[in-house]
């Protein structure tokens, strides 16, 4: 009998540890885009929820997926009505209002992304551009990603880093890559990968 109840209490930690673990792999993940801006609408009222004008990352750092993301709403009551979430790793850092013109000028509402036609997030944007066969032999490093605006289906845009040949501990920038947010399909590739020489 007290056999059974040994096995029973180590089976039953067994489960909890492995439980703990995955729970604590499954919440380790970046996340992603349309992640972030769901947790940018709850920080603004509901005249900015998800009027997306624009969305993008810093460069990566150790790792494909980006974890600085800046996510910009329309928000009729700001000067410029725009307003930009700042995210780093997962958390918002901050939230600014622009009062003076930045790249883009005045935020618009013809100027938001269709996000109906948003059907392919971060994650799978950055399989897809590691995928490419021009990258299949390099080593890549980084990306960087914007979803853009471009009067139909927002486009990925995604800048991707890749180790050097003949110093492996330096990266180069080989150019972008860009893809559909609608079909997840590469529309365009400017890619330079003689830059790892």
């Amino acid at each position: 009998m007290m056999n059974l109840k040994v096995s029973w209490t180590r089976w039953f930690r067994g489960v909890l540890c492995f439980s703990l673990l995955s729970a604590w792999v499954a919440g380790g993940a970046e996340p992603t885009a349309v992640e972030l801006i769901k947790e940018g609408n709850r920080s603004l009222g509901e005249q900015s929820k998800d009027k997306i004008l624009g969305i993008h990352s810093e460069k990566s750092v150790a790792s494909l997926t980006p974890n600085v993301w800046y996510v910009t709403y329309f928000d009729p009551d700001a000067p410029l009505k725009r307003v930009e979430v700042k995210f780093g790793a997962g958390r918002q850092l901050g939230v600014k209002r622009e009062s003076h013109p930045p790249f883009g000028g005045v935020g618009s509402l013809d100027q938001l992304l269709d996000m109906k036609r948003l059907k392919v997030d971060s994650d799978k944007t950055i399989k897809t551009a590691a995928a490419e066969p021009m990258l299949a032999k390099l080593t890549l490093k980084a990306t960087q990603l914007w979803l853009e605006y471009t009067g139909a289906a927002p486009v990925w845009k995604v800048r991707v880093w890749a180790a050097k040949l003949r110093k492996p501990e330096a990266t180069a920038n080989l150019g972008d890559i860009f893809i559909s947010s609608e079909s997840g399909e590469v529309i365009k590739s400017d890619l330079h990968i003689e830059r790892v020489d």
